[in-house]
């Protein structure tokens, strides 16, 4: 009880309500961001996740609420492998990318496949056909894109754990996993995707390439905002390496050819695209282009993606309709977040066609509240609990359909994560199927 009344003692003194019933507004960050037993104690600037949001469930979880407290647990119990997982670099690859120089990231396009078998004089038995939705296992032979979906995952856990527990051995492993990926000088990553999804014979890299780091990434980002608070271990001089590559790799994603390329996809891939470029915009302190990415994506994005009963063509058309549809919505979903930051409300806009983001989370309840028998679309590998973080959002975004529908939806392995890092994430992950 004594560890209790502390616990509400210092929301009182911070200026946060105690029965988490309902949100409310982040309090002003105190001189001092870190208590003894409690750790840091300021609202994060992250550009997607809700940093008053975080710092209320922490302290949710301190006193014992039951929701908050398992989420968390289910998240320790993931980080716990980071601690002594990795370090990953790009410059681990046997391969060497175009450039000659392995500071480039390297990755192949999943779905191409050779129409010979190999020879000598042709080693990759070009020319290659794209087989939709069929995964081709030499692009695993590549380490980059598999150490990278391991490493940004890591540090997004490990920053958070350490937000939630104040145990430094979360920051310094994040921050250790951080330099190595992206600032240490023999094993950095060149701020490019200028070989991202290759096809063998015909291309070095494609603006296509751009979706293996469109969310991820943008974890980072938070990841690095939250160590910010005043992590042991991660310094200013980390912070503003850090937000040097952001603005960089921002830079060429704006400018280069692979960049616009991507940005003029119709598809999931434009959604995150902007969603990428919005939250580094956002986490480099350039709230206004943030803000108009951010506005800009109701009639560029939701208009034109989703029809008024809430179906996404694109999406659906494909032979992993299930997946597609909800990973586009993870795309608009946290780039609805990040609109939040800025005093843009993507939740509310409403097409000319009377389409909203609302209607496209609303239209997969079915198939994730009672299987695939009541979504009547392709798929090759149907998870109902790919939905559930949209689900999340959006009814913390105000759908009372998304909310009743949340209790009837099977959670993914290892638990339910929402609470501690509410944003969605591609919960169905298919990089290696």
């Amino acid at each position: 009880m004594v560890f209790r009344h502390t616990v509400v003692a210092a929301l009182a003194a911070l200026g946060l309500a105690t029965s988490f019933a309902a949100p409310a507004q982040a309090a002003p960050r105190p001189s001092g961001c870190s208590v003894p037993v409690i750790g840091p104690i300021c609202a994060p600037d992250t550009a997607v996740l809700d940093g008053g949001q975080l710092l209320r469930t922490k302290f949710a979880a301190l006193v014992g609420e039951k929701t908050s407290r398992t989420a968390l647990n289910n998240l320790l119990a993931a980080a716990k492998s980071d601690l002594t997982a990795g370090p990953w670099s790009v410059t681990a690859k046997e391969q060497v990318p175009p450039s000659g120089d392995k500071h480039d990231y390297l990755s192949l396009a999943p779905y191409w496949w050779p129409t010979t078998q190999p020879t000598a004089e042709n080693p990759w038995g070009c020319p290659f056909v794209q087989k939709d939705g069929q995964r081709n296992p030499i692009v695993d032979e590549i380490t980059d894109h598999a150490y990278r979906g391991e490493a940004f995952a890591a540090i997004y856990r490990l920053a958070l754990a350490w937000y939630y527990t104040g145990d430094a051995r979360y920051a310094q492993r994040a921050a250790l996993d951080l330099r190595t990926w992206f600032l240490d000088a023999e094993t950095k990553m060149n701020p490019n995707l200028n070989y991202a999804q290759g096809i063998p014979c015909k291309v070095d890299g494609r603006g296509i390439g751009i979706i293996e780091f469109s969310y991820t990434l943008t974890q980072v980002v938070d990841a690095t905002a939250i160590l910010a608070v005043g992590a042991p271990g991660w310094t200013k001089a980390d912070q503003a390496g850090m937000t040097g590559w952001y603005t960089q790799f921002l830079t060429w994603l704006r400018t280069s050819k692979n960049g616009t390329d991507e940005a003029a996809a119709q598809n999931n891939h434009g959604s995150f695209y902007d969603m990428l470029a919005a939250a580094l915009a956002l986490g480099t302190g350039q709230r206004d282009l943030a803000k108009t990415i951010a506005a800009d994506a109701g009639p560029k994005r939701i208009a034109a993606q989703i029809q008024p009963d809430g179906y996404q063509p694109q999406e659906a058309s494909r032979t992993r309709s299930w997946h597609y549809s909800n990973f586009n919505l993870v795309a608009l979903t946290r780039l609805a977040q990040i609109g939040e930051h800025v005093g843009v409300d993507l939740w509310h806009y409403t097409a000319p066609s009377g389409a909203t983001l609302f209607k496209a989370v609303d239209f997969v309840i079915p198939g994730a509240t009672r299987g695939q028998p009541a979504w009547p679309y392709p798929e090759m590998d149907f998870r109902p609990y790919a939905a559930l973080d949209v689900l999340h959002a959006a009814a913390d975004a105000g759908d009372q359909a998304a909310r009743t529908a949340l209790p009837l939806v099977p959670v993914q392995p290892g638990g339910d994560l929402y609470p501690v890092r509410p944003a969605a994430e591609q919960l169905d992950d298919i990089s290696t199927s």
